[in-house]
């Protein structure tokens, strides 16, 4: 009998207690956060998702992400529409959703102020790069993210606060992708460093046209052209060159630029105001291309870079 209490009270050890050698608890392994912070008088949230060999490593640094949805969008349309989640567990990175000011009105309509554009954000002077900045400087200082691995792209209204953020906070950002969007900042762009980028768009897109012009919202575009012109001077590229264009799409690439970077873009014929190789983010949205796949794409052009 008195083997028998000594067996049970040993078993009872075993289930009850931690049986590392050092100690320590079980890591709680959650890979989904959703946060909340503020900024300015501003309540601002976002979605943060951590690849599956997060807790593997603990020396392990990982690269950070942000995703920038478009006008009307929210970090949970960015994650479900575009499939990025699946693409930072793949290529094993973290990627944070960050949402836009909703509007007061019956829609709660979300926007960024990327400075001529856009609606709520714009007209209230929402300064969404203080809120990205200070949402690096948070999860970089809360998870393991390798500060000079973060990259931002964005759709729409998000691709054009993406080049905004290259304009006034590049050195928190190693390369921007931007996906049917343009540049719309004010004053001048002056960044303080050579920015990479990658520019995804369809010649089909009427809502920010590719060529420029009045688009959604009665607002005017600059010429993608235009914009990536004036990122080639910024960037002291030597010069362009089309690398393909077989009718499906044409990919145009700057090089020689300084410190190693590089621009570029991508034309489908194909699609509209969408984000390639993503669904479709509304029934009345555009039909995404088929012809590319945007997160392949931009990952692939992203893991090439790291601020200096």
């Amino acid at each position: 009998m008195g083997h028998l209490l000594s067996m049970l009270s040993l078993l009872s050890v075993l289930l009850f207690t931690n049986c590392s050698d050092t100690g320590t608890p079980p890591v709680n392994k959650t890979y989904r956060f959703n946060g909340v912070m503020n900024v300015d008088e501003w309540r601002r949230t976002f979605v943060l998702q951590l690849p599956s060999g997060y807790y593997e490593n603990d020396t392990a640094r990982f690269p950070l992400v942000i995703g920038l949805h478009g006008t009307g969008g929210s970090a949970s349309q960015f994650e479900r529409s575009y499939n990025f989640s699946q693409k930072a567990e793949s290529g094993q990175f973290i990627v944070a959703y960050p949402d836009g000011v909703p509007s007061d009105g019956l829609f709660g309509v979300r926007t960024w102020n990327a400075g001529k554009c856009c609606d709520y954000a714009m007209h209230h002077n929402v300064d969404d790069v203080k809120f990205i900045s200070e949402l690096i400087s948070r999860v970089s200082a809360d998870y393991k993210v390798d500060p000079k691995r973060v990259y931002v792209a964005g759709m729409s209204n998000g691709a054009m606060l993406a080049y905004r953020l290259a304009c006034e906070i590049p050195q928190q950002i190693a390369a921007i992708a931007t996906v049917s969007g343009t540049m719309q900042v004010q004053p001048p762009c002056q960044p303080s460093r050579p920015v990479p980028i990658l520019h995804v768009h369809s010649a089909k897109d009427t809502k920010v046209p590719y060529l420029g012009g009045i688009g959604i919202g009665g607002y005017y575009f600059p010429p993608v052209d235009s914009v990536l012109q004036v990122w080639s001077s910024l960037d002291t590229c030597g010069g362009s060159r089309v690398l393909q264009d077989d009718g499906t799409y044409r990919l145009t690439e700057w090089y020689s630029c300084a410190n190693g970077v590089i621009m570029r873009c991508y034309l489908t014929q194909d699609g509209g105001h969408a984000w390639p190789g993503g669904h479709k983010s509304a029934s009345w949205a555009d039909t995404p291309s088929t012809v590319i796949n945007a997160n392949d794409l931009i990952w692939d052009f992203f893991r090439q870079f790291t601020l200096p």
